[in-house]
């Protein structure tokens, strides 16, 4: 009788009538939604290992799992909302590959940008300004973004698949000299099993192509066997590292701006999209507690830069819980509940997880991630044209700041000499001279 209760309880709470669900459907829709996203658990470690070191894999992994169900039950709890948090790829690929070994920041000063860029976010939710930067930023520029990320994304995990080398001729190339490397097959029966999952329509798809590709790589000897399957959470490299006073110059401003951006707008894409999808957006377009969505998304940024992960965001994976009829908090409770479950005692699996084998993930996610540009208006060249310096300057220069900063600054000039500025929200002329100083700066112009 207890027990009934306090379902009842539970069933009250997240209004399971008001939305047509009932708890096992609710369940089935969390555990959909864990399965579709858990490869962040192995994932996001080993990008950041490249910037933090590879014997911090153990408290990475804990990082990772930690923040992700704190957030995901946050989001249960609070906003009520059948939506899952984590550390978000991209923002990790920036941190690692774009800040600290593309700028030369150390670690600590990236994770100090995020934690400060979860405090902005914080401020913004709970003040409401964030409307007047929502209504600043064109939605081509949003898009492009979104886009950019998806493409640099896809470079990374081609070259960490041996796919691409770099060249003294070319910059770039196939990398055939890797073809008949065992590394390079790792990767490539994760892709293909990733592949065959995914239009089969199997939840999961990119965890079993690492875990696939992971058990190929220590039957070929790429990997060794995990010493164990579970082992106890450790935060002993990453929690309270981060160095706040290394922010105190005009490079690091723009770092936690880049952060900022990409995490705001990516968050704003990814909750209207599954808000759509679960049929939560009113007519006007608005979404109902929106800004307790947006809060917990800031809060989890905060806490997980705290305990040594970049950027957490809402998670478009999300959709495949929703997809299975979840509606409420409920889902998101039990997506919470199953990171802390299992990703907290994951990390000697992880550790054995080569490259290679994460390497189908990130290009997948990349392909995901660049499905937006259809929403470009290519027909408006002073739409397309800024979209297309973002598009392509995020992949090519290996910063999302830099793509950011191309975008705004030639969608302000393309709009002023087309003679419509009139369309141009005063905003975006001060994020445009801000990016020009910016670039100024690192040119060594002033």
């Amino acid at each position: 009788m207890l027990v009934e209760a306090r379902i009842m309880g539970l069933e009250d709470y997240f209004e399971f009538r008001k939305y047509g669900t009932d708890m096992r459907t609710e369940v089935i829709a969390g555990l959909t939604t864990f399965m579709t996203m858990s490869y962040i658990i192995f994932v996001n470690p080993l990008i950041l290992s490249d910037a933090i070191g590879k014997d911090a894999i153990p408290s990475l992994v804990t990082a990772t799992a930690l923040s992700a169900g704190i957030a995901t039950i946050i989001m249960g709890l609070y906003a009520r909302k059948p939506f899952a948090l984590a550390p978000g790829m991209g923002l990790n690929a920036y941190f690692t590959y774009g800040v600290v070994l593309g700028m030369g920041y150390s670690w600590e000063v990236a994770l100090a940008a995020v934690f400060v860029e979860g405090l902005l976010f914080i401020v913004l939710s709970i003040s409401g300004i964030r409307t007047a930067v929502i209504n600043a930023i064109p939605p081509s520029q949003k898009y492009a973004i979104g886009a950019g990320i998806g493409l640099f994304l896809t470079l990374i995990g081609m070259k960490a698949a041996g796919i691409v080398v770099d060249s003294p001729a070319t910059l770039i190339t196939l990398g055939a000299e890797n073809f008949g490397k065992p590394e390079f097959w790792v990767a490539m029966i994760g892709l293909v099993v990733a592949f065959l999952l995914m239009v089969r329509n199997i939840p999961g798809a990119l965890l079993f192509s690492i875990v696939a590709a992971t058990i190929f790589a220590i039957i070929l000897g790429v990997s060794p066997a995990p010493e164990s399957i579970i082992a106890p959470p450790t935060l002993d490299k990453t929690l309270f590292k981060l160095d706040l006073s290394g922010l105190l110059s005009v490079g690091a401003i723009g770092v936690v701006f880049a952060f900022f951006m990409v995490d705001f707008f990516d968050t704003l894409g990814t909750v209207a999209g599954l808000s759509a999808k679960a049929g939560f957006m009113r007519e006007d377009g608005s979404i109902p507690d929106s800004e307790k969505i947006l809060l917990t998304d800031a809060i989890g940024t905060s806490v997980g830069a705290l305990l040594g992960t970049s950027t957490v965001t809402t998670y478009i994976e999300s959709a495949a819980g929703i997809e299975e009829g979840g509606r409420t908090g409920m889902t998101a409770l039990v997506v919470g509940l199953m990171f802390l479950v299992i990703g907290l005692f994951v990390s000697p699996i992880a550790q054995v997880i080569p490259a290679q084998a994460t390497a189908p993930a990130l290009m997948i996610v990349g392909f995901y991630m660049l499905t937006v540009v259809r929403d470009i208006d290519f027909d408006d060249l002073t739409e397309a044209l800024p979209a297309f310096f973002v598009l392509v300057t995020i992949p090519y220069t290996y910063s999302i700041a830099d793509g950011i900063g191309a975008g705004f600054i030639s969608y302000v000039i393309l709009k002023v000499v087309a003679g419509r500025y009139r369309e141009v929200h005063p905003l975006m002329y001060v994020l445009a001279l801000v990016f020009a100083a910016y670039f100024l700066y690192l040119g060594g112009v002033i």
